[in-house]
This record gives structure tokens, C-alpha cells and sequence, in this order.
């Protein structure tokens, strides 16, 4: 029962994000059509976008009857000196979905400059990010049709792929590869190529993951 209200609360913040970008003129919106992603790709992602006010979302789930505990618990808002206010602000939204659709959690990008560039939901009853990757519920059937997975390390990097035709990607969004995570794709193919960011920490990373893909019994390639 829990699970089921948490559930239904992200789907509504993903919808309350989902809007914002769509509603009106904002930067989110002008960030994506910048970075080349269109309408078609942005509505198959859920994208959304926080505002820059401090309670935007806050007072939005308030009126639906939603609770301030609940919403400290998945991370939708944060408290500070006894005040409560959105987690995210002026960042484009990539809401998480498990392999079932629902969403369990957030990442948002900054617009602009800011720290940090990334912010994930923190962890909660539906959302451990060590056993889940970012949109393998979209990418499932490609994976099992093509039996083989690509692992990148962000959300727009799958995006990206996805809009010029390779789908059978999914994002460990930026951590460290986990032993859930790898028997996660398991389930769907024994083929994995790691498309990591060929900076030093990319490179360390997939160092790391291929040792850990190799002890499941993977068969392993890297993209450098």
C-alpha cells in the first residue's frame, strides 16, 4: 500500500514537471531544442522541467492532499530551518522508471551554471538506485530483440541514441556500475558493449564495471 502511494505521487510530480515544459516559454524547453532533441523524443522520455521558485511543486502536492513526511521521504522537497521547499529548481526533469513504468525517482540537469549538474531522488521505498537503470522499460524489448545492451553513463546520452534509431541502450546515471544493475540486464541479454565518457573517470569506470561483467558471465566489449 505504500509502495502504490509512492508510486502515484511521483507519477503526479512527473506529470506537474511534464507540463511545466510544454505549458509555456521556459529555459528547460530551449535547453533540449538546443541540444537537438525533438518533441517526439522528449514526450517518449517524459521529460519535464522544476521551475526556479522555491515551491512550486511543494504547494502543487500540498492541494492534492499529499503529505509533507511523504514528500521529504522520496525526496520531492527538502526542510531547512523548519521550512520545506522543492528539491528541484531550474533544472530539466528525466523522471525514472522501473521496468513496470512507474516512476520511482528523478534526475534533473541544471540550466545554466550551478552545482551540482546532476541531482538525483534520494533513496526511498521504490527507488534504490543500485538496482536500476535509467530506461531500460522503454529499451527491454530492443534489448531482448537485438540480444545485446549498450551501458552508457547519463540520461541524454541514451536520449541521443535513441533519436537517431539505436535503442537498445540504458544509463547507469553516472555511479559506478553494481552487481543488481548487472543482474538486472541479465535478464535480457548475456551481451553487453560499455559506452562510457572517454574522460578519466569514464575510463576508470568501465575499467571497473568490465571486471564485475566478466564475473557474471558476461560477454564483454568497450567503446573507447
Amino acid at each position: 500500500k505504500d509502495k502504490d502511494e509512492s508510486y502515484e505521487i511521483n507519477r503526479q510530480a512527473a506529470m506537474f514537471f511534464f507540463r511545466a515544459l510544454r505549458e509555456k516559454a521556459n529555459p528547460g524547453y530551449t535547453y533540449m531544442k538546443n541540444r537537438g532533441i525533438s518533441e517526439d523524443t522528449m514526450n517518449r522520455f517524459g521529460i519535464g522541467y522544476a521551475d526556479g521558485e522555491w515551491r512550486s511543486l511543494y504547494d502543487y502536492l500540498l492541494q492534492k492532499g499529499i503529505s509533507e513526511d511523504k514528500l521529504l521521504s522520496l525526496g520531492l522537497i527538502s526542510k531547512s530551518n523548519d521550512r520545506c521547499f522543492d528539491k528541484f529548481r531550474n533544472r530539466v526533469i528525466f523522471p525514472i522508471m522501473n521496468t513496470a513504468g512507474k516512476v520511482i525517482g528523478f534526475g534533473g540537469r541544471i540550466i545554466g551554471e550551478g552545482e551540482p549538474k546532476y541531482l538525483n531522488s534520494q533513496e526511498s521505498d521504490v527507488f534504490q538506485k543500485k538496482n536500476n537503470l535509467y530506461a531500460l522499460n522503454l529499451t527491454r524489448k530492443d534489448v531482448s530483440r537485438e540480444d545485446a545492451i549498450i551501458l552508457v553513463e547519463g540520461y541524454m546520452d541514451v536520449i541521443g541514441m535513441h533519436q537517431v534509431g539505436v535503442e537498445n541502450v540504458v544509463a547507469s546515471s553516472g555511479t559506478a556500475l553494481t552487481q543488481g544493475q548487472i543482474r538486472l540486464i541479465h535478464r535480457f541479454t548475456n551481451n553487453i558493449t560499455v559506452l562510457y565518457d572517454g574522460d578519466a573517470a569514464g575510463i576508470k569506470a568501465a575499467l571497473r564495471g568490465i571486471d564485475m561483467l566478466l564475473e557474471e558471465g558476461m560477454n564483454v566489449k568497450v567503446v573507447l
